[in-house]
């Protein structure tokens, strides 16, 4: 293997749990860790679930040399000349440095009452440019994030990220599987929110954009994570570490297992077989 390039989940994996999602946090031992990364020209990249709102700032604690948001529905090939407002188009971005990868607004809001017309109470909702717009009131899992009450009529013309949906049992999650089309994606997160996504926004195709971005091999990747989500990114990269936590199905594929995301695991795997 060449010189390695990381990249890396955040939540379970390197952010320390805590009781809330917003609490959760780097550690400056891995902080510190990721510096001597840098300082021995190894590149990291974070690949995460989180918008950028929730993502940006531990980007920018890292020095992250790209970053993934939303499971890969948006890559950040250059977070040093990105912020907040060109990330969420609000202001415009140098060519190339951005790939979003979703699927037109009018059509997520058409399954979004498809769906609703059929299951009244399920809560559902649709993520655009760091917005969310729901039929329920997100601050019950997420206090930061901006949301807008929608009936699904009123979603603004764009790109959608992904339709995010929470099922509140094992009966209302079999009767929306067959209202999902074929070219959307399922993922389920932390065991019980569903993403709906385009096929090509998950992390092991944005794996394979930041290979061709940066020229290098997967047989040179190291990916860390924890997730069932993050498989296809752990078996793309030449090595795949999960950490002591992740799911069993996770632990089941991966290379090699570092300690838990509250010991560090990451770090301390890096400083072992990476630094050292």
């Amino acid at each position: 293997m060449n010189r390695p390039v990381v990249i890396a989940d955040l939540d379970g994996t390197m952010l320390h749990d805590a009781p809330t999602f917003e609490q959760r946090a780097l550690s400056t031992y891995t902080i510190d860790t990721v510096d001597r990364l840098h300082q021995a020209g190894i590149r990291l990249a974070i690949a995460t679930a989180r918008p950028v709102s929730t993502g940006l700032s531990m980007v920018n604690q890292l020095h992250a040399d790209a970053c993934i948001y939303l499971n890969g529905a948006l890559v950040d090939f250059d977070p040093a000349h990105s912020d907040f407002a060109s990330l969420t188009g609000v202001n415009d971005h140098a060519a190339g440095h951005l790939r979003k990868i979703g699927f037109d607004s009018d059509k997520a809001a058409a399954l979004c009452r498809r769906i609703t017309e059929s299951i009244g109470n399920v809560e559902i909702g649709i993520v655009m440019d760091d917005v969310r717009y729901t039929n329920f009131d997100v601050t019950k899992y997420w206090t930061t994030q901006t949301w807008r009450p929608s009936d699904f009529t009123d979603v603004p013309q764009g790109t959608a990220d992904k339709i995010i949906i929470f099922p509140d049992s094992a009966e209302q999650a079999e009767a929306i599987r067959p209202l999902i089309p074929d070219d959307f994606t399922v993922h389920v997160s932390e065991g019980r929110m569903w993403m709906l996504m385009h096929p090509h926004a998950n992390k092991e195709h944005a794996a394979q954009l930041l290979c061709r971005n940066w020229g290098v091999q997967p047989d040179d990747l190291v990916a860390f994570g924890d997730d069932t989500i993050d498989i296809g990114m752990m078996q793309f990269a030449g090595t795949g570490v999960a950490v002591s936590n992740a799911d069993p199905t996770v632990l089941d594929i991966a290379d090699a297992i570092a300690p838990s995301n509250n010991d560090d695991g990451v770090a301390r795997w890096i400083n072992a077989h990476i630094l050292n």
